[in-house]
C-alpha cells in the first residue's frame, strides 16, 4: 500500500471516529432534551385536567370523550388521578390503563412526590397534587410521537451528513497527502538516477528547514561520502595495480634473462639474488598495503588498550635497530620529573601504533645522511606529545603538501627505496587514535614530526 493511501486510510479512520462521536453526543443529547421536555409537557397536561375534575368544571364524561376524540388524530395524554389510599376518582381510558397503577406505585409516589418512568415507548409519571388541603395521585402517560418524529429525523440527517463528510474527507485527505508526498516522489525519481557512473548527482533540496529538507541533506552528505570513497577506492586500484605493476616486471625480466641461455653457478646466484630482491620489494608492498586497510577500520573494530608510549618507543627503537644496525635512534623524555605515569599513556592499539612510530622513524633515518631520528616525549594539558626529527635534506613545499598522499615519492624518489605508503599510513593511525600529525621542514635543514595523542 501506497504511503500517500494508507495516510489518507488513517486520516480518514480518525477524523471519522471523532466525527461519529460527536454525531452520536448530539443524538443523545437532543434525546434526553426531549425526553425532559416531554415529561414537563406531561406534567402540566395533568396538573390541568387535575384542576378542571376536581373543581368541577368538565364532568368526567365529557373529559373522557374529549380524551377519546383526541387520541384518534394525535398522541393524546392518558390522565388517571387517585385518592391517597388507592380509590380512583377519574381515569381518561380504564380500558387502556397504560402505566397500570397498583398500591406499590402509589406509595411510591407518597414516598417521593413526584417519579418518572417509561411504559414501553410511553413516557409516563406519577405525582403528589394537592387540591383545597387534600393530597390526590395523579399520573399521566403518553407517547412523544412528534419528538421521535424530529429525533429520527435528526438522526437520517447525521447519518447522510456523515457519509457525504466521509466521502468528502477521503477525497480531500487524499489530495493533501498527494501533495505533502510529491517531493518524495521527486526524490525517489533522483535518486534512481544516482548510479556508480552518476554519483555525483545530488537530492534537490528546496526547503533545508523541514524535515524532507533535512533527510535530502543528509542522503547528500552520504553521497559525499560514498563519492569520496568510490574515487579514494579508484585511485587505490589504479596505484596498486601500478605499483605492484613495476616489482612483478622486474621479476619476470630477471627470471626470463636467466633462462634465456646456460650461465654459470655465480649468474645464477646473481640472478636469483636479484629476483629475491624484488620478491623482497613486492612483500614490503603487500604488507603496506594490509597495514593500510586495517588502518582504515573505525576505532570501535579494534582492540584498545593502555600503553605507555616510553615503552612502546623503546620497543620500536629495538625493532629498527635489529633490522639496521647502523641506524642511530636517540631518546630524550623533557620532563622526566612527571609523577603521573597516565600523561605519557594512551588508549590506542598497540600493533598499529608500532607500524606509525616504525614508518616515522624509518623516515628519519632514511633521509638523514648520519642515519639518525631524534625523538622526544612530553606532555602538555590533554595531549602526549611525541617530536621525531632529523638532520636530513629536508623537504621542498611541494613534498610537504603532499607528504601523507597515498603512494607520493617525492623529489628523492630515486635516492631512496619506498612505496610511497609509510607517511599516508602514518597519519591515518595518528588520525585513527584521535590525534593529530604535523611536519615542519626546511629544504636542506631536515624535518620534524609533531605527533599529539590524547592521553588518558
Amino acid at each position: 500500500m501506497k504511503i500517500r493511501t494508507a495516510l489518507t486510510l488513517k486520516n480518514t479512520g480518525v477524523t471519522a471516529t471523532v466525527f461519529l462521536l460527536c454525531m452520536a453526543m448530539i443524538y443523545l443529547v437532543s434525546d434526553h432534551t426531549r425526553s425532559k421536555t416531554f415529561y414537563h409537557d406531561l406534567k402540566s397536561e395533568a396538573v390541568t385536567k387535575a384542576h378542571l375534575f376536581l373543581q368541577n368544571q368538565v364532568d368526567a364524561r365529557t373529559m373522557q370523550s374529549i380524551y377519546l376524540n383526541n387520541k384518534k388524530f394525535i398522541n393524546e395524554v392518558e390522565v388517571a388521578i387517585y385518592t391517597t389510599d388507592f380509590r380512583m376518582l377519574y381515569h381518561d381510558a380504564i380500558q387502556n390503563d397504560i402505566i397500570k397503577e397498583n398500591r406499590e406505585m402509589i406509595d411510591r409516589i407518597l414516598r417521593e412526590k413526584e417519579i418518572e418512568f417509561y411504559v414501553d415507548k410511553y413516557q409516563s409519571i406519577g405525582m403528589l397534587y394537592s387540591f383545597d388541603g387534600k393530597d390526590y395521585i395523579v399520573t399521566a402517560a403518553a407517547y412523544d410521537g412528534y419528538g421521535y418524529d424530529n429525533l429520527f429525523e435528526l438522526r437520517d440527517t447525521l447519518l447522510v451528513l456523515f457519509v457525504i463528510g466521509l466521502s468528502l474527507l477521503f477525497v480531500s485527505g487524499y489530495i493533501l497527502a498527494r501533495a505533502s508526498l510529491k517531493p518524495i516522489r521527486d526524490i525517489v525519481r533522483e535518486a534512481e538516477t544516482i548510479t556508480a557512473h552518476h554519483i555525483d548527482r545530488r537530492l534537490p533540496v528546496k526547503n533545508g528547514k523541514d524535515e524532507l529538507g533535512e533527510l535530502s541533506t543528509t542522503f547528500n552528505a552520504l553521497l559525499e561520502r560514498l563519492e569520496a570513497s568510490f574515487n579514494s577506492q579508484k585511485m587505490f586500484v589504479s596505484n596498486v595495480s601500478h605499483e605492484m605493476r613495476t616489482p612483478l616486471a622486474a621479476l619476470i625480466a630477471e627470471l626470463d634473462l636467466a633462462l634465456q641461455k646456460e650461465r654459470t653457478g655465480e649468474q645464477y646466484r646473481k640472478a636469483m639474488q636479484n629476483a629475491l630482491q624484488d620478491a623482497g620489494r613486492m612483500n614490503k608492498l603487500i604488507d603496506g598495503l594490509l597495514n593500510l586497510a586495517k588502518a582504515d577500520y573505525q576505532k570501535e573494530q579494534i582492540k584498545m588498550q593502555e600503553i605507555r608510549l616510553d615503552e612502546l618507543l623503546l620497543d620500536v627503537r629495538e625493532f629498527i635497530l635489529r633490522a639496521h644496525p647502523d641506524y642511530h635512534i636517540e631518546l630524550l623524555f623533557e620532563q622526566e620529573d612527571a609523577d603521573d605515569d597516565n600523561l605519557i599513556t594512551v588508549q590506542g592499539n598497540l600493533y598499529l601504533l608500532n607500524i606509525a612510530f616504525s614508518n616515522l622513524i624509518e623516515n628519519n633515518c632514511k633521509y638523514s645522511a648520519d642515519k639518525s631520528s631524534f625523538i622526544q616525549i612530553s606532555f602538555w594539558d590533554k595531549w602526549t606529545i611525541v617530536r621525531l626529527s632529523d638532520d636530513g635534506i629536508g623537504m621542498s613545499e611541494t613534498d610537504k603538501q603532499n607528504l601523507f598522499t597515498l603512494f607520493y615519492r617525492g623529489d628523492q624518489e630515486n635516492k631512496v627505496t619506498g612505496h610511497g605508503i609509510g607517511m599516508a599510513l602514518a597519519q591515518k593511525i595518528i588520525h585513527l587514535h584521535q590525534g593529530n600529525i604535523t611536519v615542519h621542514s626546511e629544504y636542506g635543514k631536515g624535518t620534524t614530526f609533531v605527533i599529539e595523542l590524547p592521553h588518558i
